[in-house]
């Protein structure tokens, strides 16, 4: 038995299909079909029940695959460990993002990453947050920007504060100039995005402590999807301040709101115990220095 023989067990527990799993291996798979029969020779128990229609894992195979992934996880930690000792700023960086916050961060802070770390390679990852903390705990990324809080058992940077503007049709009742009270959406029906995205979740809280409700039978899965929606007069929504674009479309309205502001407070979380947790410390301080107009920073941190 060998770590590899291990990964294409996991892959085909992922992916429930020999051939998606090989792909993602990057063996054919025959190759593939042919380490995990012998994987299952060697232990003597069959791991995989194959049909014609769909593969399934034994029982013994859900709890093999189990251990393979705690073993898995720990190569990695190892590997970690040797890497953080020669150079944290050389290597490789996994860093997630959530969907509503990466297409309008991102572009302003790479290129102040890739100029203060030029030999760091980052690899990007785009999901919705309780993905991006499940990554961080198995080992699969290394830091993920995300909304406070979060899980208590991750260590986290705070990095700045990200207003809400609320987005409404042209001639609707809110669209004056005077700024809007959290109270002026009672009895409003607010758009939101579907499940398991923060923002939702983050929306949904001002809504509550407004008296709003969620538009019913509308789920949106992005912010562009959000904004045209409103332009297209359904709905009122809760936009964060990056996702304004310098051009607004004439039929879309943005009111800003007085104090107290709905926002979301973005910080840099990774696991406490990483090798690489004190050049962490440094990345967030390079994130908060490379931060756009719009969020107000979080100075007194680190």
């Amino acid at each position: 038995m060998n770590l590899r023989d291990l990964e294409y067990l996991v892959a085909v527990a992922d992916h429930r299909h020999f051939g998606e799993a090989a792909a993602a291996c990057f063996v054919s798979q025959p190759t593939l079909s042919t380490q995990i029969k012998k994987l299952e020779g060697e232990l003597g128990v069959e791991l995989v029940e194959r049909t014609p229609r769909a593969i399934h894992l034994t029982a013994v195979g859900e709890r093999v695959v189990e251990t393979a992934r705690e073993i898995l996880a720990g190569a990695n930690r190892v590997h970690a460990l040797a890497h953080a000792a020669r150079d944290p700023e050389a290597g490789s960086l996994r860093l997630g993002v959530f969907p509503t916050l990466a297409p309008y961060l991102l572009p302003h802070v790479v290129p102040a990453l890739h100029e203060r770390f030029p030999h760091l390679e980052l690899l990007l990852r785009e999901e919705k947050s309780p993905v991006l903390v499940e990554d961080l705990r198995e080992g699969r990324l290394d830091v993920a920007l995300m909304a406070q809080p979060q899980r208590s058992d991750l260590a986290e940077a705070p990095l700045f504060r990200e207003e809400f503007v609320l987005a409404v049709p042209l001639g609707h009742p809110l669209g004056g100039d005077a700024p809007l009270a959290v109270s002026d959406l009672e009895g409003e029906d607010v758009l939101l995005l579907d499940e398991g995205h923060c923002l939702r979740d983050q929306a949904l809280s001002v809504c509550h402590l407004a008296g709003a409700r969620e538009r019913r039978g509308f789920r949106a899965t992005s912010l562009e999807t959000l904004r045209q929606m409103v332009v297209a007069g359904v709905g009122v929504t809760l936009l964060p301040r990056l996702a304004l674009r310098s051009e607004t479309p004439a039929a879309l309205v943005l009111r800003e709101f007085s104090a107290p502001v709905p926002r979301r407070d973005i910080a840099l979380y990774w696991r406490p115990h990483h090798p690489s947790a004190r050049f962490f410390a440094t990345f967030a301080d390079t994130l908060r220095e490379a931060l756009p107009s719009g969020v107000e920073p979080h100075r007194d941190v680190l």
